[in-house]
């Protein structure tokens, strides 16, 4: 789209009340005016008409200011044509109706819908009014006199001196009233651009968080269907066991039929927490990598090491055996916060790692000593990842800075209640 294909929008409503507001009160100041121009007796553009036309080119020269943003075209032509009106009628008022044809030609430029018509519009009035002007000159030149300039004492004849400031005048005060206008169109145009940039912006951000929370979940998804299928071929080779001892030994048999049943309480919790994502692609070469678990976090605690920090490990608590999804979780939520720190922590010198076995549930928590680079993305797609592995074990994530300085990663999640135990 080229500048001028771009059409602004109109007013709100707000804005033409003011307009409403504006123009009214130029129509009473130019009332004002005019009384005050008629008191002094001096009237500079000749023998003025009957005060009651003089009240009606005073007030059609400020009042259609009261639309100059609904129809800025029709309000700068109907002021400029009252304007030369008034001049030519000889109105004693000019001043408040001077600054209304500026407010209508600005007006124009600024909330002109068609470009090229409001161009064209703007330099056929200052054409028109340069016009009026040299007619006026042509008028008044015949009256003038030796008297008129009696005081001139400069290099410049007085007549030339006098058409030449008016020219000057003339010329700063429509080209502020057309550069000013086409300032604010400009404006107006970069702010819609910024807000268009904005908003694709915004939906953009909207469509990656989207696409890293189904990209994070079918990874759990994968991690999880691993899990499940593990318990699965556990059961099929138990069950085929108790078949061939089902007759000759009991004992056995019972046995079998107990890690049946343990291995199918535990599938059917782990397929509860799949949160009905599917595997996006099969074959794909990350189901032949052994996932890693709690037992590999000391591996990310030496690599932190290497990094040049000092690294901790500590594991409190009686280590009970955990469902291979949480503690792929856990590994993941301690393998991104140290990440993050060796990313992002500014000084930090410190990274302790603990992992905690509590009565009901498992705790890993990541602290540091070091300063934020920047204040922390609730939207980043490590929170997210962290956030998501978390929630699908029906597990607490908590992230922020910790007393003291320093930052700190703290997930819970809670056990499953063992076979014959009271829950």
């Amino acid at each position: 789209m080229t500048t001028d294909d771009w059409r602004r929008p109109g007013p709100t409503g707000e804005q033409q009340r003011l307009d409403l507001y504006a123009g009214l009160a130029a129509t009473v100041l130019a009332l004002l005016s005019l009384t005050l121009a008629r008191s002094t007796g001096a009237f500079l553009l000749g023998p003025p008409p009957s005060g009651f036309e003089q009240l009606l080119w005073t007030v059609a020269v400020p009042l259609p200011l009261i639309w100059r943003r609904r129809f800025p075209s029709a309000t700068a032509l109907v002021v400029s044509a009252a304007f030369i009106g008034s001049q030519v009628r000889a109105v004693p008022e000019w001043q408040l109706s001077g600054w209304a044809l500026f407010a209508a030609i600005y007006t124009l430029g600024a909330w002109g819908r068609d470009r090229r018509l409001s161009r064209r519009l703007r330099i056929g009035i200052i054409a028109a009014m340069f016009g009026w002007l040299a007619i006026a000159y042509a008028i008044n030149y015949d009256v003038i006199t030796a008297e008129t300039f009696a005081g001139a004492v400069g290099p410049v004849p007085p007549v030339l001196a006098a058409i030449v400031t008016g020219l000057l005048v003339n010329g700063l005060y429509f080209a502020f009233a057309y550069f000013f206008g086409e300032i604010a169109w400009v404006a107006a145009r970069r702010q819609h651009e910024l807000a268009e940039q904005a908003e694709r912006l915004r939906r953009s951000q909207a469509e990656i968080r989207e696409h890293a929370v189904v990209s994070e979940r079918v990874r759990i998804a994968r991690e999880l269907h691993d899990v499940v299928a593990h318990h699965v071929s556990v059961m099929g080779v138990q069950a085929s066991a108790c078949r061939r001892v089902f007759d000759k030994d009991p004992a056995k048999a019972r046995t079998a039929l107990t890690a049946i049943e343990e291995s199918a309480r535990t599938a059917v919790d782990e397929l509860r927490r799949m949160l009905g994502v599917l595997r996006a692609r099969d074959g794909d070469p990350e189901r032949a990598e052994q996932p890693a678990g709690v037992d590999q976090i000391a591996a990310v605690v030496d690599r932190a090491r290497e990094a040049g920090l000092r690294a901790t490990l500590g594991v409190y608590g009686e280590p009970t055996p955990l469902p291979e999804s949480v503690s792929q979780a856990a590994y993941r939520v301690v393998q991104e916060a140290v990440t993050n720190v060796l990313k992002h922590a500014t000084g930090a010198t410190l990274i302790d790692v603990r992992i905690r076995y509590l009565a009901r549930e498992m705790e890993v928590e990541v602290t540091d000593d070091g300063r934020a680079a920047g204040p922390a993305n609730a939207d980043g797609l490590g929170l997210i990842g962290m956030r998501e592995r978390t929630a699908t074990h029906g597990g607490e994530l908590e992230v922020g800075p910790r007393t003291g300085g320093g930052w700190r990663v703290r997930a819970r999640f809670p056990l499953p209640v063992p076979s014959g135990r009271p829950a």
